[in-house]
């Protein structure tokens, strides 16, 4: 079995789960234990991996001196700004300190931007978390394909539909027209919709395209 994400293999046990495989079954289809079926069962989305408490280094001594060094920087001017060579030498030179240059390196590519943004001086990252509740929303999606018909190359629709909740994913396809009209993909996605949500049994009351060029 091809190596799967935590993402797609919960998607996959809760597939199974609703074809009706015993806890049993998926263990061992899967490779997992109970726990990981339970888990999977429960949530669609797997726990977030919990941080690794930090361990000591012995740049810790030094970190207060790099921090003062690169917030000075932010007002000095710009040819005057410490380098993370010209760091490394200041702390051997004036602290005695004995670390490695990629230790500083490091410390000091994660640590400037966060002294930015504390100073004001950086726009903050943040992210908005999605939610999909059951049977609230769906992805579609479709292009073209060429499938062989009768011995003959022809060019059909292939249209895609995905629960966003659940990952419960359909696909139905259909010949274009002879004479292509700028209505006919909007043709294609509203047969496709009441197609694949006929055959699931139920309707979203909202789908969208992961991508608005699909919808030309």
């Amino acid at each position: 079995m091809p190596q799967m994400s935590k993402v797609e293999l919960y998607a996959a046990i809760r597939r199974g789960h609703r074809a009706g495989m015993t806890m049993r079954e998926l263990e061992r289809k899967y490779n997992v234990g109970w726990r990981t079926v339970r888990k999977a069962l429960n949530n669609a989305w797997p726990e977030p991996r919990k941080p690794l408490p930090p361990r000591p280094s012995a740049l810790d001594p030094y970190k207060a001196v790099i921090d003062g060094i690169l917030r000075a920087d932010l007002d000095a001017p710009r040819k005057q700004r410490h380098t993370v060579t010209r760091i490394f030498h200041r702390l051997v030179e004036e602290h005695g300190a004995n670390v490695s240059y990629p230790m500083v390196r490091r410390y000091v590519a994660d640590r400037k931007p966060q002294i930015a943004v504390e100073a004001g001086k950086a726009p903050i990252e943040a992210f908005v978390p999605q939610t999909h509740p059951p049977g609230m929303e769906a992805e579609v999606d479709f292009g073209d394909v060429a499938v062989r018909l009768a011995g003959e190359l022809v060019t059909c629709y292939l249209f895609s539909f995905r629960l966003s909740y659940s990952g419960k994913a359909a696909s139905t396809g259909s010949s274009p027209p002879p004479a292509r009209k700028p209505s006919s993909r909007a043709t294609c996605t509203r047969c496709g919709c009441w197609a694949v949500s006929r055959g699931a049994g139920s309707v979203t009351t909202t789908s969208r395209p992961p991508s608005l060029r699909c919808w030309g």
